[in-house]
């Protein structure tokens, strides 16, 4: 299934409506924060030079802006961007969704006005609705392809799937047991603000709180991993959107280690900060591995029992004319009659071990899509 034009045409201007959203926000960060090397240090989590004013963004925001500008050029071109748009859709609603409670709540009087929460109230409706908007697009705006020569959906292959599903499903495991420790290390009074949000935990405006923004990642790296091994569509954009929140923490995080020279003393540090900076260095690592097998080009996703076209499970047997014929047809080497000639059959125009049977040869099979989501 693919998309239609109307369906493309609509999920990318959606696309480019969350984009726009979170660029505005990134915009307003660094006007009142004056500093974009600021901003970029408090996005990274180091625990001094702050800036004056609280910024209403995260670390997620410049991944969802990257996230939404390249879904936007899928939805356009890729073959994928059915499983592109709902993807982009879910994650967008599972991240905004907290902001419906956090940005109207009374603890947040004290960091920021009034007219800018009011902002981003209307900013997160609106982000929701988008989300939502893509969901429906995705998945009601496809359709059966009719021309034989264009770009089925591609899935990973073999080797793709199986290193996604073993980076991607040991990150969330890891990140699922941090989540673990947090309810025997952060106390009673604070746990609850770990995952909804409250006034003993810094959150920017537009956030979702950490905990909250840890469990969304688990999920869809564990569904990510899952469907990869068995070679899903979806299983493509979905884990390469969860690597990149993968590295961007991951770099995060070994800033903050270079940053506090904890990596110098690391063998002097208890053991649990040990697993926090070799944690960060994992991520980095999956995330990166993730992307990078994951926007390889994939394989055609058939109807049939093969995998697609280029694939080495792909069927042999097929309708006459398509693809290589079998020894002993007709054009298939030396002709049985007649001088020999390599690979021309005899009554008829030279073709090349097309077999004859009185019809039109069918067309050789199609190229391999471009790599894309």
């Amino acid at each position: 299934m693919i998309l239609t034009r109307g369906a493309r045409i609509t999920g990318a201007v959606l696309c480019a409506v969350l984009a726009a959203v979170v660029a505005a926000w990134i915009v307003r960060d660094v006007r009142a924060v004056g500093d974009p090397g600021a901003l970029l240090r408090y996005w990274a989590g180091y625990t001094d030079g702050w800036p004056k004013k609280l910024p209403a963004t995260l670390q997620a925001d410049p991944v969802l802006l990257a996230v939404y500008v390249l879904a936007l050029s899928a939805a356009l071109r890729s073959s994928v961007a059915a499983s592109t748009l709902v993807a982009t859709g879910l994650v967008t609603i599972a991240l905004r969704l907290p902001g419906v409670w956090t940005i109207g709540s009374s603890w947040m009087d004290d960091r920021f006005s009034g007219e800018l929460r009011t902002r981003a109230l209307v900013g997160t409706f609106v982000a929701l609705a988008a989300g939502l908007a893509l969901v429906v697009t995705g998945a009601a705006g496809r359709r059966q392809p009719e021309d034989p020569f264009e770009p089925r959906p591609t899935r990973p292959g073999r080797g793709a799937g199986v290193t996604a599903f073993l980076v991607l499903g040991a990150s969330a495991a890891v990140m699922a047991g941090w989540e673990i420790r947090q309810l025997f290390t952060l106390p009673d009074e604070v746990y609850p603000g770990w995952y909804v949000g409250g006034e003993v935990i810094t959150l920017g405006l537009t956030a979702a709180p950490p905990g909250w923004s840890g469990l969304v990642l688990v999920a869809a790296g564990l569904v990510a991993a899952w469907t990869a091994l068995f070679r899903a569509v979806h299983s493509r954009p979905l884990g390469m959107i969860v690597a990149g929140f993968l590295l961007v923490s991951g770099d995060c995080g070994i800033a903050r280690i270079l940053h506090h020279d904890w990596l110098e003393r690391f063998f002097d540090e208890p053991a649990e900060q040990q697993l926090m900076i070799l944690t960060s260095f994992f991520l980095a690592f999956a995330g990166a591995t993730a992307l990078a097998v994951l926007a390889r080009r994939g394989f055609e996703r058939t109807d049939g029992p093969g995998h697609g076209y280029g694939d080495p499970g792909y069927p042999q047997a097929g309708p006459p004319g398509y693809g290589q014929p079998p020894a002993g047809a007709p054009g298939h080497g030396y002709p049985q009659g007649g001088s020999p000639g390599y690979g021309y059959p005899q009554g008829g125009p030279p073709g090349y071990g097309y077999p004859q049977g009185g019809g039109a040869a069918a067309p050789p099979p199609p190229a391999s899509p471009p790599p894309g989501w």
